[in-house]
């Protein structure tokens, strides 16, 4: 990636106002409570009673996905500016995406398996995300001093992201699942219209993102776009081929594949929002975190619902597949 592409993209700046940031958490935090809906406290329990292929898709989630982001980053250094390298780091140390679900159910996965995993890697992330990212942000931090790449120095304030994700994320979690569990026909109800929401929500965030930054985002889209297409083809095949791997049945490679590919990157957008995280001061030009956070909002849509339905055209039986 030239120089000037990189200047364009880090010197993108996003003015969230308060009112803006209010708006963005009160929307996230109706999507997740729509995730919720289809969440119940058994889904912690068959994380015990069937093991295997949950212990596999936490490994994916938490563990090689921000481990081998990192390896990507360092790998193709010489493409990526700290802030990109960054903010890809960012969305692999978020939980699994919030239509990750309903994805699976599109494709004939398991979709217990999945809401398991949703469940599961959901209220971890209050500890995974910030663990993940100052543990992984902060390798990156002394490659690229090495490199005599120019960075801010990385210091998270772990409250800061706990009380963020613990109230965008885990109040509306106890809410959706209080919801499932005494209130059954009215989660039937709402699910799927806040699985609409969840998509309409990125695709919102986007535009009101590069509104006012438009020129220097065309300028740069074709980066963003391969950049982000080779992250998530990682993360895909993460998912996929652990699965392959431990022989898990073909349902649940499947599911295995779309919770690793699909990331909540609006959690990302969020943090990244929140001057008391990423102070302006310091961060004034992290448009590249800013770019490649929004931008994985949007594709892990499109390539999750592609994969969905190539899985679901193919047509394969049951007895074919395990």
């Amino acid at each position: 990636m030239s120089p000037e592409v990189i200047a364009h993209l880090d010197a993108i700046k996003v003015n969230m106002n308060e009112a803006g940031m209010n708006a963005i958490n009160i929307v996230l935090a109706f999507v997740m409570f729509g995730v919720a809906l289809g969440i119940k406290p058994s889904s912690f329990i068959d994380i015990i009673r069937k093991p295997k292929s949950v212990v596999l898709g936490i490994i994916c989630q938490i563990f090689l996905l921000p481990a081998l982001t990192f390896l990507l980053t360092i790998t193709f250094d010489g493409w990526l500016s700290p802030m990109i390298a960054l903010g890809m780091l960012l969305v692999a140390s978020c939980p699994g995406g919030n239509i990750s679900n309903f994805i699976t159910s599109l494709s004939r996965g398991n979709t217990e398996l999945s809401v398991s995993l949703t469940a599961f890697n959901t209220a971890a992330c209050i500890f995974t995300t910030p663990i993940n990212f100052a543990f992984w942000g902060g390798l990156y931090l002394k490659f690229a001093e090495k490199q005599d790449l120019a960075i801010p120095e990385l210091s998270i304030p772990f409250w800061e992201i706990f009380k963020t994700i613990v109230i965008l994320l885990g109040i509306p979690l106890v809410l959706g699942m209080l919801c499932s569990q005494y209130l059954p026909k009215v989660a039937q109800k709402l699910k799927k219209p806040m699985q609409y929401l969840s998509v309409a929500f990125f695709i919102i965030m986007v535009v009101l993102t590069f509104g006012n930054n438009l020129d220097a985002f065309m300028k740069c889209i074709k980066y963003i776009f391969l950049i982000v297409l080779v992250h998530n083809l990682l993360a895909l095949g993460i998912g996929f081929g652990t699965g392959t791997l431990f022989k898990v049945p073909y349902k649940d490679r499947r599911t295995l594949t779309i919770e690793t590919g699909i990331q909540n990157s609006g959690l990302g957008l969020v943090l990244l929002f929140n001057t008391a995280i990423f102070d302006p001061a310091i961060w004034s030009n992290n448009g590249g975190m800013v770019v490649i956070t929004a931008w994985w909002g949007v594709w892990h849509i499109i390539s999750g619902l592609t994969l969905a339905y190539t899985w679901r055209l193919r047509g394969r039986k049951e007895s074919n597949e395990e």
